[in-house]
């Protein structure tokens, strides 16, 4: 989890875009999104740009849905919300595409949103000049399932990221023969549209980090509790789900034969950074999560006091007896202080924990935008330096397939969709 910078007032945000070569209109739009206002709908102009995800490889067509899913046990950490909601997507192989529009990335909600947001919390992001609602997904919304219980993937995504920037890996998964949840995590991730507004938050709810999580133990430890206990509950509701039942709370019609597509006594989680993190301390927590993989996430959290190591999360103290992989690169700026945890979880004995790594790479390869920076630098909206620094000077062509290998591999092995 790299820096995190959002906003509270119109001169903080202007002191980080202007750092970042941002605006001061930029940054008063920004201090909006912080005092609440909804975005402002702008007319995009008609040489905007629209980026293009990968295709999957695999030979299933995809289908796609979303859920609504509140857990009435838990408060929100975050914001005085008596629940805790979380917005999930769901990727799975269809039995049929034709009638079923494909859907798009991101909601207009989302993106109207992700492109004032995400530009601060990614300051190598252009603030202008891409169309983010048109980037439209290989995935079908709504398909009908194929009737075959298959392993069940959940995959959260980076602190301040939306599960968005996830949805190449998981439809390659989904091709690939797996029902792909992804997560997201409200008040974490940039921003993450609902339904429907309701008495305790706007559509549309954005993040609440001001800066880098990792600087400050309480509320990293709060991040990574919460992204814990949000994917335990999700596996909680697609046990609902496989048992014939609705779990989504506004008991939205489901895609034919859903509930037939899971088998929940298969699971496999996979991160990215706080993600990562998450994804591998859940499967020490939960016994029903048989592998997992860490996508360049820290086991250990940041240290009390500076020059201090900070503590190591259970499964880098005690191992794991389940398979759990770890992937990294050669770029990510915080390598060495990473490298602690990872050494100390690949020594315990058991064997059951492996590692690779992506070189010429940054720590963002391991989302979409691997795929899309190096459009955004064609297209002149990113400088090569800015590319690099975001995803490394990698090509696409190498990085996604490796990407996409490693992880897919790695559960083909461990949890096999046949």
């Amino acid at each position: 989890m790299d820096r995190r910078t959002v906003t509270k007032s119109v001169l903080a945000a202007a002191g980080l875009l202007l750092a970042g070569g941002g605006s001061v209109a930029q940054a008063q739009a920004q201090s909006r999104v912080q005092a609440g206002a909804p975005p402002r709908a702008q007319e995009r102009a008609a040489d905007d740009v629209t980026v293009r995800l990968p295709a999957p490889t695999g030979p299933h067509r995809i289908g796609v849905t979303t859920l609504y899913l509140v857990d009435r046990t838990r408060r929100d950490p975050w914001k005085p919300i008596p629940v805790r909601e979380v917005m999930v997507t769901v990727c799975y192989p269809a039995r049929a595409a034709r009638g079923y529009p494909v859907a798009p990335q991101m909601t207009e909600g989302a993106a109207e949103w992700f492109k004032m947001i995400d530009p601060v919390i990614h300051p190598e992001l252009p603030k202008t000049g891409v169309n983010w609602a048109a980037t439209v997904t290989h995935s079908h919304t709504d398909a009908p399932a194929q009737p075959v219980r298959r392993p069940v993937l959940l995959y959260s995504p980076g602190g301040g990221d939306p599960r968005t920037m996830g949805t190449g890996i998981a439809e390659e998964l989904a091709s690939h023969g797996y029902v792909v949840v992804t997560i997201d995590h409200p008040g974490d991730a940039s921003e993450v549209e609902f339904p429907q507004k309701s008495k305790y938050r706007e559509k549309v709810r954005d993040t609440v980090f001001r800066g880098d999580p990792r600087t400050d133990p309480k509320i990293f430890r709060t991040a990574i509790d919460t992204r814990i206990a949000d994917i335990r509950f999700v596996l909680d509701q697609l046990d609902v789900l496989a048992a014939g039942r609705n779990p989504d709370a506004e008991r939205r019609a489901l895609p034919e034969h859903l509930d037939r597509a899971l088998d929940p006594r298969r699971v496999g989680v996979y991160g990215h950074s706080a993600g990562g993190t998450a994804a591998a301390e859940s499967m020490y927590e939960d016994r029903r999560i048989d592998a997992a993989v860490n996508l360049e996430g820290y086991l250990d959290y940041p240290p009390d006091k500076p020059g201090h190591d900070g503590e190591l999360f259970p499964i880098a103290r005690y191992g794991v007896d389940r398979p759990l992989l770890l992937v990294g690169t050669d770029g990510f700026p915080d390598k060495k202080q990473m490298e602690r945890s990872w050494s100390a979880m690949l020594a315990h004995p058991r064997g059951c924990t492996g590692r690779r790594q992506l070189d010429n790479a940054t720590h963002w390869v391991f989302t979409d935008y691997a795929a899309m920076a190096p459009q955004l630098q064609a297209a002149g909206l990113m400088t090569a330096g800015d590319r690099n620094k975001l995803v490394g000077a990698i090509e696409p062509a190498e990085s996604v397939p490796r990407v996409r290998g490693y992880v897919h591999s790695f559960f083909a092995e461990h949890l096999p969709p046949c």
